[in-house]
């Protein structure tokens, strides 16, 4: 193999372009050649959407938020021959040899052109950091800490006003986000879509609060949960106190990267680049501890990765 490529995938996150970066100079320094291809997968059905990169292509983004190589959702890839004319137009390009960043639905693809010849590498780049097998991924800091921030500023006008705050964050189907950002945060309750929550229970805390003269609370909810604005209604209904509704929406993928998210990034790009050029194939970088890992692709969809429940019951004691 002479010729690789590195596309994004999916929702983007602060600390791809972190990967990128890597990825494209850890494979020049070995003297491979670097295509970048643009707006995931989309781009290899979308006619020339392929970059030639060298070292100057990936000055100056390592603390830029999103990805330079742009993402899309490929519906093309979902249909029976999508993944054969993928396969098809990669190997047209000279490119034998592929590096994905991206989520649960990027892997998938990944293994589809696994399937058909072509080595493939993962990255997990989401900020939901719900890829099974891996401590971390890339964006899932900067995200909490975009969230901290927005807490931090609701509990001064939470504060002021003495009222209730309901953040809602990102997390349909995982509530990573809402419990990490929720507990620094100082969060009141946290809802989360893993941990079944009861309404009365939330209420009767809050009136304890109130009891001993406390002037705020914040609630964090992933989007997951239920609708934010429905419990906001019940909660005012049940013990009539003033609240409001907060949504960050797509505020939480933007961003420069923090220093974590811009290690990791580098760290798993540089090991992907190395995998490809062993020859490996079917793996993706995961950490585990200080390290970083390669693991079979098919060992992040087996299961759901485990939720931390000692955290979420960490915030029982610590919101009193």
């Amino acid at each position: 193999m002479s010729r690789f490529a590195v596309l994004t995938s999916g929702g983007d996150a602060p600390g791809m372009n972190a990967a990128v970066r890597a990825v494209v100079r850890r494979g020049l320094s070995k003297g491979y050649e670097i295509k970048g291809i643009q707006r995931g997968f989309a781009g290899l059905f979308n006619g020339s959407e392929f970059l030639d990169f060298n070292l100057g292509s990936v000055a100056g983004i390592i603390h830029r938020g999103g990805t330079m190589l742009l993402t899309a959702r490929a519906e093309e890839m979902l249909q029976p021959e999508g993944p054969d004319r993928a396969a098809k137009r990669l190997f047209s390009e000279g490119v034998d040899g592929l590096v994905v960043i991206g989520g649960e639905g990027s892997f998938h693809g990944a293994l589809a052109l696994q399937d058909r010849g072509v080595k493939t590498i993962c990255i997990p780049g989401t900020i939901d950091n719900d890829i099974n097998e891996t401590d971390s991924s890339i964006g899932f800091d900067t995200a909490v800490n975009t969230i901290l921030d927005a807490i931090n500023r609701l509990r001064d006008t939470a504060t002021s006003h003495e009222r209730i705050f309901l953040l809602e964050v990102m997390g349909r189907h995982t509530g990573y986000l809402a419990l990490a950002a929720g507990l620094a945060g100082g969060a009141e309750s946290i809802l989360v879509p893993e941990i079944k929550w009861d309404l009365d229970d939330i209420c009767r805390r809050l009136l304890q609060g109130i009891e001993r003269q406390k002037t705020h609370s914040i609630i964090v909810v992933a989007e997951g949960t239920a609708d934010v604005f429905e419990i906001n209604k019940e909660i005012r209904r049940r013990i009539a106190v003033e609240t409001r509704v907060t949504v960050l929406g797509h505020i939480q993928r933007g961003g420069s990267p923090s220093a974590v998210d811009r290690l990791l990034g580098s760290r798993m790009g540089a090991a992907a680049a190395d995998l490809l050029i062993d020859g490996k194939s079917g793996l993706f970088t995961a950490v585990k501890g200080e390290r970083i890992e390669a693991i079979p692709l098919e060992e992040s969809f087996k299961n759901n990765k485990p939720f931390p429940k000692e955290l979420y019951e960490l915030i029982l004691d610590l919101s009193r």
